[in-house]
């Protein structure tokens, strides 16, 4: 049997968490898939249980290595975790207190409503939004309502854990309990420019910085994941867009990606300056000793989740096959307005309802499915006007993510966007990035030209200019007239 030297990428996902090795060329070559519940107890809550999380991906880790032939060697691993979910747990042995809300958690709404007269300033230091979706103000909601993630904290054993800390934690028996830019970022604590804990954004939420792990680059030494008897050293871990940027090979200046997965989100590299655009986020790039990038980032809140209300709550699909099949067998225009969990860039609201405009007797199921799909590429689109307007166009972008194997949902977003989009054959576009950056951590000779792959499918614009701002405008009236149906009418 032939030796082969493989790298491990693992991914924690909202939905799944994935465990792939890949050869040096980027070749998947073992991959393991545990899917994951995101409970809702509430409307507007969404939480998981951490040690789902940490389990089934060490489940995936499991069935991968087994995979794996007794010679081939695995020389790195990557990790790669959903942003801004946060676990509550007892420094030391790292033991869950209380179940992880997730990033698309709503319940602290209340509390950043009272921040929006801040928002720049927030924007200026973080890069972020004051938004629920961040970690900071929902630890302030579990400090204030949750008594025991209160008696931690009183007696200085609390530790807010983003996933990636918790998870790398485990896998290394405690080794490196820290977290990289990417995901203290999305706590909405840490100072972009300078990558630590900002005094003043932890005032702003009453917090102290004793509540986090220290904050040190995405790659570099995280500790040895001893299973199935190998030892193999964790070199990185990253934010799964960022993750997933590099895995499509959008790591310089003036690359653009766009990722379908529970979200939407449409990431533009701007370089090594940290630059500012109204509407839209600022996010790290992952680092490597002083070395930093940034992103412009739009997001779209709910994309896998709108199909997923559409098939458990309405029985409208059966799965994202169906996306495909809606936009040849509709008939009917619909304007549809994906607003489970709120808007997110450029408009950040949260108070505006989903919406369907345009049903008429002839209205069919299809015509629903068609305009949930048109809906989401129009808001990601939305995000590519404020990208524009700083000089940072999105002209061309590589797709990734489940919905991207829609060719006609992919079709549109082209037409939306005004750009080229870029459909790659290897699909694990966040798993590929983790195995990078784990690859070039080891110091492997090129580990960036294993996001290389062949390109599956390019997309292209079919309908003018002219076209597509008329398009835009009755979309901008749909949205606006929606915002304020909602701010005057409260079906709560």
């Amino acid at each position: 049997m032939k030796t082969r030297d493989l790298l491990l990428a693992l991914d924690q996902g909202s939905s799944s968490s994935r465990a792939v090795l890949f050869d040096l060329r980027g070749r998947v070559a073992a991959l393991a898939r545990r899917p994951v519940r995101t409970r809702r107890p509430r409307a507007g809550w969404a939480e998981h249980d951490p040690l789902e999380l940490a389990r089934t991906l060490e489940s995936a880790l499991d069935e991968v290595l087994s995979q794996a032939g007794s010679r081939d060697r695995v020389l790195a691993a990557g990790l790669a975790v959903q942003r801004s979910t946060v676990v509550f747990c007892e420094r030391g042995g790292l033991k869950p207190v209380v179940s992880a809300p997730s990033w698309m958690d709503g319940r602290a709404g209340e509390f950043v409503a009272a921040l929006q007269d801040r928002r720049d300033e927030v924007h200026g230091l973080s890069g972020l939004y004051p938004t629920p979706y961040y970690s900071a103000p929902k630890i302030r909601w579990f400090l204030e309502r949750e008594p025991k993630v209160r008696a931690l904290a009183d007696s200085g054993r609390l530790l807010c854990a983003p996933v990636s800390t918790f998870v790398a934690a485990r896998l290394t028996k405690g080794a490196v309990v820290a977290v990289d830019p990417t995901c203290a970022q999305r706590t909405l604590l840490m100072n972009l420019d300078s990558a630590v804990w900002d005094p003043r954004l932890l005032a702003l939420f009453g917090l102290s910085a004793e509540l986090f792990p220290t904050i040190r680059p995405t790659e570099g030494d995280w500790g040895v994941i001893e299973r199935k008897g190998r030892r193999i050293p964790l070199l990185a871990t990253v934010g799964d867009q960022q993750s997933a940027a590099i895995g499509l090979g959008a790591s310089k200046e003036g690359d653009a990606v766009a990722n379908y997965g529970t979200g939407a989100f449409l990431l533009r590299h701007i370089g090594m300056r940290s630059s500012r655009a109204s509407g839209l986020l600022v996010s790290a790039a992952a680092t490597a000793g002083s070395r930093r990038g940034y992103y412009l980032e739009g997001t779209v809140h709910a994309a896998g989740t709108s199909f997923a209300w559409l098939r458990d709550n309405l029985g409208l699909m059966k799965d994202v096959n169906a996306v495909d099949a809606a936009f040849k067998k509709s008939r009917c225009r619909v304007l549809m307005l994906p607003a489970i969990g709120g808007l997110g860039a450029p408009r950040w609201d949260y108070k505006t309802k989903t919406a369907f405009f345009g049903l008429d007797s002839r209205t069919t199921s299809h015509d629903l499915v068609r305009a949930t799909a048109e809906g989401l590429c129009m808001l990601l689109a939305d995000a590519a006007v404020p990208m524009a307007a700083v000089g940072s166009p999105v002209t061309r972008a590589r797709v990734a993510g489940g919905l991207s194997r829609s060719d006609s949902m992919m079709s549109f977003q082209a037409d939306a966007l005004g750009a080229v989009l870029e459909r790659r054959r290897e699909v694990e576009a966040t798993a590929l990035g983790a195995a990078i950056l784990a690859a070039r951590a080891a110091g492997l000779p090129a580990a960036e030209k294993m996001a290389d792959a062949r390109v599956d499918k390019e997309f292209s614009p079919k309908s003018d200019e002219g076209a597509r701002a008329e398009r835009r405008a009755e979309w901008s009236a749909f949205v606006e007239s929606t915002q304020r149906l909602s701010r005057e009418i409260n079906l709560s």
